[in-house]
């Protein structure tokens, strides 16, 4: 519920950014209705919703896998989505060279989950699982859709931003004034977007949790998607570079993040097991300017602080 409600308010705010420009847009100009603007937002998002699974399947080379060709990723994902209450999503499996996983689809009745052929040979059976009850969470919390949404409005933004650049006329004045600030709203905007997507996966970690799966199984999961996208080559991390946001980690910052996750794998032997998640539930994490300064430019939370947030919840089934 409380994603939900910080997903709404973040929504309105996004759009409320994009009504006071437009306004203000249209005064300036002598439209007298932003009409124009208001069918443009509505044709986008339209557009985005219907045509973007598809992108998505394209683009992470998507194959859906039948019962038969994957029983056991077909079982675990089918008891997991029983638990959230939501459809069994569609089972696929991606061919992206790096460990990770993603959920996408235009609801919960068009769900898909899908993995990469690494993940599974990465992740021990109760790893796994754990990984499928983040994406699932993600379908159940519905926030596929709302960052659908939310990320239209920088889109839009950028549009009318170039617009007003390069428009004539006797306002070219004001015309370039309004296009600088809808450049300066259309950054401001994508940190929070960005900042929607951090929360959705704090939400989707404690989903995961909620449906049955060890809070260490999920943070050594974590370890070995970080571990495993920190090995892929440069040309690789530069292809995923606009998918960032559906993985569950990030790959562009794995390099980073697994230096500071060493200092939990305590033993070094690869895997964060029930006491090395215990023992930081009691230690403190500081991030420093430049990690958190990272972070608001990122897709998703700094993994030290996430596989702490774990620690707590393991903490409290302890």
């Amino acid at each position: 519920m409380w994603l939900q409600i910080r997903m709404y308010l973040l929504l309105a705010v996004m759009f409320a950014i994009v009504y006071a420009i437009v306004v203000v847009a249209a005064s300036i100009a002598g439209i007298q209705s932003f009409l124009f603007y208001a069918l443009l937002a509505v044709v986008l998002l339209g557009v985005q919703y219907l045509i973007s699974p598809k992108i998505v399947e394209m683009s992470m080379g998507v194959r859906y896998v039948s019962e038969s060709e994957a029983p056991r990723l077909h079982s675990m994902v089918a008891d997991l989505a029983k638990r959230a209450g939501i459809p069994k999503p569609r089972v696929g499996i991606s061919s992206l060279p790096i460990p990770n996983a993603f959920a996408f689809g235009r609801g919960r009745g068009d769900g898909r989950v899908c993995v990469t052929e690494q993940l599974l040979n990465m992740l021990s059976e109760e790893e796994l699982r754990a990984v499928l009850g983040h994406e699932i969470s993600h379908l159940k919390n519905r926030d596929v859709a709302v960052i659908t949404a939310l990320s239209v409005i920088p889109m839009i933004l950028w549009y009318m931003a170039w617009s007003f650049m390069w428009s004539g006329g006797r306002n070219r004045g004001n015309a370039i004034v309004l296009g600088i600030v809808a450049f300066l709203l259309y950054f401001i905007t994508n940190l929070l977007v960005l900042y929607g997507s951090r929360i959705r996966e704090y939400y989707a970690d404690e989903g995961s949790v909620k449906l049955g799966n060890p809070p260490h199984a999920l943070a050594s999961a974590l370890y070995k998607l970080v571990y495993g996208s920190a090995r892929a080559d440069r040309e690789t991390l530069r292809q995923l570079q606009g998918y960032r946001a559906f993985f569950a980690n990030d790959p562009a910052r794995a390099y980073h993040e697994i230096r500071e996750l060493r200092q939990v794998d305590t033993n070094l032997d690869g895997n964060i097991d029930a006491n090395e998640l215990l023992s930081l539930s009691s230690k403190n994490v500081r991030l420093s300017f430049a990690d958190r300064l990272m972070e608001m430019f990122s897709t998703h939370p700094n993994m030290v602080a996430r596989v702490k947030r774990l620690s707590r919840l393991a903490a409290r089934r302890a």
